[in-house]
């Protein structure tokens, strides 16, 4: 199965043991925090810092980029295409990046401890305001609004994450939710006739459809049995899973017309498309479920979706709407439509790359320029002493790199540690990205090893230097090789091998 990358947002962020595996090697010593700037200009607003601010230079320099409302972009195309299946609801497409952490976390419900509140994970300005981890910062403010029934809302998110040709530290997430007042009804007969008046209108299709569980289940994927009858959680489901099958319709027959129209084809595209529903565990819905679509030979898990937790809708102040939620990564989806093989190029100034969408229809397909060779380099250390060992731990479960909604799966056990010392492997990434910047490709752990007299242990990495836009020196990628060992070794006091 294909997993595309990217994650939701955090109204259906993925369960641990669903997200796509990234090992989260932490380290023992922590980040100078003296080096940071009295305060952070961020379009045009100064915001004081303290010892929470980690925003690097490499992220603010992106900032305002806003690629889903870039005309011809990659992303802005896919973010209409996705949002014409949706006629009639208010999308909400300017939301500022910088939001509260009682937007951010709190108006979410997470723990205090919860792990996405860490600096490793989330970028912080200072220790009240973040730059948002998921367009799910907004649904509190969007439902308390009560503008529209409907709604979308698109958006740059911003995570500190692993560097490969799937990652990167900002991102775009996209999520939807359609809500029905039950105080708009004299009954709640009449709202289910509603809600089944307005199903019998949605767009038929001809997909082959696998569903083979309950609408509810006990355990599994309960029903909210204090706020919501089974009738209404059928009928809502029910509405829910028949908008989003039209969606995929439309996002992959467009991505066949692409691939028809650049001469693709195989016995792989004369199989149907099919869609298959599994039940899941989002924080803000229940049930819950993901999708994936057959296609072209593969299972492509697509996004995740929801009857909405009726408790957020309390804290919403608007207690008296029920209804569902989706979330999508636009960057998974624009990738697969477009055939875009590397994160980085989203970004890209290159007229090379942003030439060729222009106009947006029809769809067209990425065709590659020259590739630049690869100039790969090791950096292995030691670990500083410390005290304390931390304990890697395989477990079960629970999600970034992305509202609400939907992303990639898997049934192996993620790696977590189970201390939380200061500095985590994410600040290796932050390091290579504030030197080398979009030149490098990719960072993978190679090996790990423990002494086993002195039990201090080494990590080895191997760092792919590869620019979009020309061929890297060995000279070059010489002097940003070594930049980076020394910033490890002042930053971190790790001993280089």
């Amino acid at each position: 199965m294909l997993r595309l990358s990217c994650s939701p947002p955090l109204l259906l962020a993925l369960p641990a043991n669903l997200r796509i595996l990234r090992v989260a090697t932490r380290f023992y010593s922590s980040q100078d925090a003296s080096s940071a700037p009295a305060s952070l200009t961020i379009n045009g607003k100064a915001y004081p810092s303290d010892s929470w601010t980690n925003v690097p230079p490499s992220i603010l320099k992106h900032y305002g980029r806003q690629l889903h409302i870039q005309p011809n972009h990659p992303i802005s195309i896919t973010r209409k295409l996705i949002e014409s299946r949706f006629p009639g609801f208010k999308n909400h497409n300017a939301l500022p990046p910088v939001v509260t952490v009682g937007q951010n976390f709190d108006s979410l419900g997470f723990a205090p401890d919860h792990p996405g509140r860490s600096k490793t994970d989330t970028y912080y300005i200072n220790k009240s305001t973040v730059l948002r981890t998921h367009t799910s910062a907004h649904e509190v403010d969007v439902f308390r609004a009560n503008e529209s029934d409907g709604y979308t809302i698109s958006a740059d998110v911003y995570r500190r994450d692993a560097v490969d040709k799937s990652h990167y530290p900002i991102f775009h997430q996209m999520e939807g939710a359609l809500t029905w007042d039950r105080n708009d009804y004299p009954s709640n007969q009449a709202l289910l006739d509603q809600i089944k008046a307005d199903y019998d209108k949605l767009p038929r299709h001809d997909l082959v459809v696998e569903d083979p569980n309950p609408t509810f289940h006990p355990q599994r994927n309960p029903l909210q049995e204090q706020h919501h009858s089974p009738e209404e959680a059928e009928i809502i489901s029910a509405h829910l899973k028949r908008s989003l099958e039209d969606m995929v319709v439309t996002i992959f027959n467009e991505a066949d017309k692409a691939l028809a129209a650049a001469g693709h084809s195989s016995e792989a595209e004369k199989e149907p498309l099919k869609v298959r529903w599994i039940e899941a565990f989002f924080p803000h819905t229940s049930p819950s479920w993901e999708m994936e679509v057959w296609w072209r030979g593969d299972w492509l898990e697509v996004l995740g979706c929801g009857v909405i937790e009726q408790p957020l809708l309390i804290r919403s102040n608007v207690e008296s709407r029920i209804g569902w939620a989706f979330g999508i990564g636009l960057e998974r989806i624009a990738m697969l439509l477009f055939g875009i093989p590397d994160i980085r190029l989203f970004w890209s100034n290159d007229q090379r790359f942003l030439a060729q969408f222009e106009g947006g229809k029809p769809m067209k397909r990425f065709v590659p320029f020259s590739k630049y060779p690869a100039a790969p380099r090791d950096v292995a250390f030691w670990l500083p002493k410390t005290d304390s060992t931390p304990t890697v731990a395989a477990t079960p479960a629970s999600t970034s790199s992305a509202p609400s909604s939907a992303g990639g799966q898997s049934t192996e056990p993620a790696i977590t540690i189970t201390d939380t010392p200061a500095f985590h492997e994410n600040d290796l990434m932050e390091v290579v990205r504030n030197t080398a910047g979009d030149s490098v490709e990719d960072v993978v752990l190679i090996d790990r090893f423990t002494h086993p007299k002195t039990g201090r242990e080494s990590l080895c990495y191997r760092v792919t230097y590869r620019s979009l836009e020309k061929t890297l020196t060995n000279e070059e990628a010489n002097m940003l090789h070594e930049q980076i060992r020394q910033e490890l070794v002042t930053k971190f006091g790790v001993e280089l091998r």
